[in-house]
């Protein structure tokens, strides 16, 4: 009977993440109330407390899931990855795009409630710091071996993740874009990046 219960918990707290994750993408996650994601994925209110305490709690699986597929894709990632070599640089941002492309209802949910906490927080540069601390240490491995960069990577790597992340953000939830391909994109933040990094 344990198991029953289980796999049925396990398949609730799934279904609640991905209507979570459409409605995200569809209504934003300050427009989405717990109610709707119940309904949209079948289950009682109750339920949803029985897995979460709230939005946040689910939006922190929600990235914990992302994170984890980030992982997969770049496993066993050293940190002497020569970002200053655009094919590598290239490599990089592609995954992370692909990462954004993949979760978009994600990205749309850590934005929109990162802008709505308190300016004074400070989570906006503690979730970037931490979510770029793979580039800062790439960065770090280059100026440890002379490669002369614009500025610290402590500052640099956020900076970059931020440039990803918002562009991310507004190409993929419009039809307005830019009108250009996922490739056409990595490649032109490629070459804006490759310039920055090397002082071309």
């Amino acid at each position: 009977m344990t198991g029953v219960r289980k796999r049925r918990a396990g398949e609730t707290e799934a279904a609640l993440k991905e209507a979570a994750r459409r409605l995200f993408v569809e209504r934003g996650f300050l427009n989405t109330k717990i109610t709707d994601i119940t309904k949209a994925a079948g289950r009682s209110t109750g339920s949803f407390y029985e897995h979460f305490t709230g939005k946040d709690e689910l939006l922190a699986a929600l990235l914990s899931d992302m994170r984890g597929a980030a992982g997969a894709a770049i496993t066993e990632h050293p940190r002497d990855h020569d970002l200053s070599d655009r094919d590598e640089l290239r490599a990089h941002l592609a995954v992370a795009w692909g990462v954004f492309r993949e979760n978009l209802p994600v990205v749309v949910a850590l934005f929109q409630s990162m802008v709505a906490d308190e300016p004074g927080s400070g989570r906006a540069w503690r979730d970037l710091a931490t979510d770029t601390d793979m580039l800062r240490e790439h960065l770090e491995w280059l100026a440890e071996r002379g490669h002369a960069l614009p500025g610290p990577p402590r500052i640099l790597a956020p900076a970059m993740g931020a440039m990803l992340a918002m562009l991310a953000y507004a190409v993929m939830t419009t039809d307005e874009g830019p009108g250009l391909s996922d490739a056409e994109i990595v490649e032109a933040l490629t070459g804006l990046l490759h310039k920055g990094l090397n002082g071309d």
